[in-house]
């Protein structure tokens, strides 16, 4: 008699493949490349995209002293694209109110996703411009 994997090989019921037992999951970090440092602070909320085409809010972090978002939650099943949305505008203005804020208050960053993958999506921040990549 073989022994089988948890989530391996078919369903008692019908012979259909086990869902993936693990989960898709989403991290972040920002680094403000004007300042040459990890930032702290910003505010990131996680969504995902349903069926329907609507968006679904997933959770929200802040980024540590090392610019990680470290408490976002597993996508929910069946997601097909995830969307993050970091607050940068308190941030970009600094310390003093006075201060000009920066030339994006908001970024948006909407991506494929696959089923049971990790995806790395880190900001790279200054006051007027920033880029996102997939990372490891």
């Amino acid at each position: 008699m073989s022994e089988q994997q948890p989530g391996a090989g078919a369903a008692a019921s019908g012979g259909t493949p086990a869902a993936p037992l693990t989960p898709t999951t989403v991290s972040t970090h920002v680094l403000d490349t004007a300042a040459g440092r990890p930032a702290e602070g910003i505010p990131v909320a996680l969504s995902a995209q349903a069926a329907d085409g609507s968006w679904r809010a997933v959770g929200d972090s802040r980024t540590d002293g090392d610019g990680r978002c470290r408490e976002l939650p597993p996508l929910p099943p069946g997601t097909g694209a995830a969307r993050l949305d970091f607050t940068t505008g308190p941030y970009l203005g600094g310390p003093d109110p006075g201060a000009p804020a920066g030339f994006f208050p908001e970024v948006t960053v909407t991506f494929e996703v696959r089923p049971g993958e990790h995806f790395h999506v880190p900001l790279l921040l200054s006051r007027f411009g920033y880029s996102v990549y997939r990372g490891s």
